[in-house]
């Protein structure tokens, strides 16, 4: 298995597990400010242990990042690895060809 594949693995695995999906979302829709993880809790309705134990696979793959800002963390959504991980999968899409259907990034910053 090529490192791209064990990457595209990790990532995907992480997200099939619905509070982290909901987890990464959040902080997509954060942007560069991201959130603590009390904030997140709250909005995600997940209990602090959880939410930990969801964010630490998420960091383990690569999806987030966590940042110290004086007594707390901001975690944000890792976009540039979310973006590659895109690419990985529709690297081939429409053997070879132009594709015509692939929708213009949404975000101009990513």
């Amino acid at each position: 298995m090529s490192s791209d594949e064990q990457q595209a693995v990790r990532a995907l695995s992480a997200l099939a597990q619905v509070q982290r999906l909901r987890a990464f979302r959040a902080l997509v829709v954060a942007g560069h400010e991201g959130l603590t993880p009390g904030a997140m809790s709250v909005q995600l309705g997940v209990s602090p242990s959880a939410l930990s134990f969801h964010l630490k696979e998420l960091a383990h793959a690569d999806l987030v990042s966590a940042e110290p800002q004086g007594r707390y963390l901001i975690y944000r959504a890792q976009l540039a690895r979310m973006n590659d991980l895109l690419a990985y999968l529709t690297a081939h899409c429409c053997a070879g060809e132009s594709c015509e259907l692939m929708p213009a990034p949404l975000c101009q910053d990513c």
